[in-house]
């Protein structure tokens, strides 16, 4: 005789093996939040992009800008893999990698310097007072200098453009039609609106794609503006203040005619609080 009460209490004990608590650490830089996860046993689902989706709902999971995996690398302190709050694996995030090296660091992985790898290549870092983290951001050998805007990669790809009166600028209108439009096709960019407010002071506002919405901070987009004013002659500085909607960041780098090296980016990266979740 066939026992009903056992096939479904084997069916459903089955389904819940199959979850797991994850642990997770929340961390901000400048406004910008990450979900950081220590998946140096690479236990994590990484290809599962409806969960990071999920993790990075800011109703139904943690919530958060992206979530970043830090994990084992055979050359460096680490490995940092990013995605975006859609749940896709992204291009570099400058505000997301001065967290990692806080979070490594609160892990024990690194003490005050870190060399890392990321999707485009080579990162070093310190780690400072006051939970200041700088790190070292890609040479910038292009920067393409139009009428309306300036565009460059700092990792990540920029669109810069200044604008009248940034306070009341509709940044997701105007940057969701600058990111889907023909400019950038299919792949789009990021978008800085950007207002100059001294020689060496700039503020933005950044559309990021992946988030599909304007952000407290971009760390690549800070990055972006700052070398973009300096490329078109809105300032004759190499280290640049920029105000940001979360807070302040510094940029600085060394310039060689048209290319920018030693190019760091400086500011806040502090841990929010940790925690357990089920998948």
């Amino acid at each position: 005789m066939i026992n009903i009460s056992l096939i479904i209490c084997s069916y459903f004990c089955s389904i819940n093996v199959k979850k797991m608590q994850i642990e997770f650490y929340k961390y901000q830089g400048t406004g910008n939040d990450f979900v950081m996860i220590d998946n140096r046993t690479n236990f994590f689902p990484k290809e599962d992009i409806k969960l990071i989706e999920r993790l990075c709902n800011r109703r139904f999971g943690i919530g958060a800008d992206g979530l970043i995996l830090l994990e084992n690398d055979t050359e460096t302190d680490f490995r940092m893999v990013y995605y975006n709050s859609d749940g896709n694996q992204s291009s570099m995030c400058g505000n997301g990698g001065r967290c990692l090296v806080a979070f490594a660091n609160q892990l024990g992985v690194i003490k005050d310097e870190a060399t890392f790898i990321a999707t485009d290549g080579l990162h070093h870092a310190s780690v400072g007072d006051d939970a200041i983290i700088s790190l070292q951001m890609i040479d910038v050998d292009e920067v393409q200098k139009k009428d309306a805007y300036t565009f460059l990669d700092t990792g990540s790809p920029h669109h810069v453009q200044i604008v009248d009166d940034l306070e009341h600028y509709n940044v997701k209108e105007n940057g969701a039609a600058i990111r889907y439009g023909q400019l950038y096709g299919e792949k789009g960019s990021n978008v800085n609106f950007v207002k100059k407010v001294d020689d060496g002071t700039f503020s933005l506002r950044t559309y990021e794609r992946g988030v599909e919405d304007e952000t407290l901070a971009c760390g690549t987009g800070a990055t972006a503006v700052a070398i973009a004013m300096n490329a078109i002659g809105e300032t004759d500085k190499t280290s640049i203040n920029l105000n940001v909607e979360g807070g302040k960041l510094v940029v600085s780098f060394d310039k060689l005619g048209d290319h920018f090296t030693n190019v760091f980016l400086t500011g806040p990266a502090k841990f929010v609080f940790k925690g357990t979740i089920e998948i």
